[in-house]
């Protein structure tokens, strides 16, 4: 049995028509570049996230970059972000000339550790980017009580958490200053190439991100302030306004297949229950509970990757590769280990210990296949050869 990690073509044959009719459309009209279909999907958004204001931005890379930008990041301020996430988290810091500080993650949820914030906030701390790992809320009350403090903008990363929520019920992205998304086609919500989005219930941050998307004009060729070309094309909000009123449907679907994982795993001897962070006799694989389970939510953790920890996570991969089983690695090299980054490492003198868990999240964990039209063979084929694995 074949499982790859991702099946694209399995969700575009669900809505195919709707898809084919809305890329028709979009090339009769000619209007490629912002517009019409553009406007629709940030209406759209808004009314999905239940916030004031958004705008279509060129990828979730852009919309971070934008952020930063409209919060008047400048060369030397420190934005504190999660050791454990994505390059675009830290690099968008760095392409400002401001300086990325690196914080430990729960190990847990994969977030940022609220009790290692404070202690990194210096005179030159201007923000915090929490990243919604996996789509799953960080603790945003914890990071609103440090913002508030200590007076510092709070950019929220959810490139991958759209549509996921927090324990009182905001959305991740809406609590903060402002939200990123992200719809590269690998996403909960993504479109057919490069696409993003930022929000904010701030109209001064809205109409300054509107401004800085086409190059920081208003009226256009009148120019206060340099932004850059972070316009949406129109064939992607086409795209994406057929796909978001499947969201939650797609959503559900990924937390039934994770609880199933979970079941097989226990059931198999693998684990014992969720949610346990330290390895045991008995635990082979570690396997997670989502944080918040408020069952008066309809979305708390949307699973936009199911992640695992494993001894010998790279002969597991190996083998299951041998099975013809999609796997990744999410992420291998924390933030303080990467080559360009070793200037921030030396100035701030990190010391190997601060990032035990960003350390072993990069060490033990691989993503398994959680996508929506996985069927259950599939994810009972998966399991007993994660168990094959570890009984050989």
């Amino acid at each position: 049995m074949k499982v790859p990690l991702l099946d694209l073509k399995a969700q575009y044959k669900t809505i195919k028509q709707e898809l084919d009719d809305a890329l028709i459309r979009t090339a009769e009209s000619q209007y490629f570049i912002l517009g019409p279909d553009v406007e629709k999907l940030e209406k759209n958004i808004c009314d999905y996230l239940c916030c004031g204001y958004a705008v279509g931005i060129s990828s979730g890379t852009d919309a971070l970059l934008i952020a930063l930008m409209a919060i008047d990041i400048q060369p030397g301020d420190e934005v504190i972000i999660p050791d454990y996430s994505f390059f675009a988290t830290a690099g968008v810091v760095s392409r400002l000339n401001a300086v990325p500080v690196f914080a430990d993650i729960d190990i847990k949820t994969y977030n940022i550790d609220i009790s290692k914030i404070e202690s990194k906030i210096t005179g030159h701390t201007k923000a915090i980017i929490p990243v919604h790992l996996y789509g799953q809320s960080a603790d945003m009350d914890g990071l609103l009580e440090i913002s508030r403090k200590y007076n510092l903008k709070i950019i929220e990363d959810g490139a991958q958490a759209i549509g996921a929520q927090y324990s009182n019920g905001k959305y991740a992205g809406t609590i903060g200053d402002i939200g990123c998304f992200s719809f590269f086609p690998s996403k909960n919500l993504g479109c057919f190439g490069d696409g993003g989005i930022v929000i904010t219930n701030d109209k001064s941050l809205y109409e300054k991100l509107h401004i800085l998307r086409v190059h920081g004009s208003k009226p256009k060729y009148y120019h206060k302030i340099i932004g850059g070309n972070f316009r949406l094309d129109a064939i992607q909000a086409a795209v994406l306004n057929v796909k978001l009123p499947h969201l939650d449907s797609w959503s559900e679907k990924r937390r039934k297949n994770a609880e199933l994982y979970n079941e097989l795993f226990i059931k198999s001897g693998l684990s014992s229950r969720t949610g346990v962070t330290e390895f045991s006799d008995t635990d082979r694989v570690l396997i997670p509970e989502p944080v918040f389970k408020n069952s008066s939510l309809k979305n708390y953790h949307i699973y936009n990757q199911y992640i695992i920890r494993v001894k010998r996570r790279d002969d597991l991969r190996k083998f299951l590769a041998g099975k013809e089983i999609g796997t990744e690695i999410y992420y291998p090299v924390p933030f303080h280990k990467q080559e360009c980054f070793s200037d921030v490492v030396n100035k701030y003198g990190y010391k190997p210990d601060e990032f035990e868990f960003s350390n072993k999240a990069s060490d033990e964990t691989i993503a398994l296949p959680i996508f929506p039209e996985l069927i259950d063979k599939q994810i009972e084929y998966v399991v007993n050869n994660i168990k094959d694995f570890f009984d050989f």
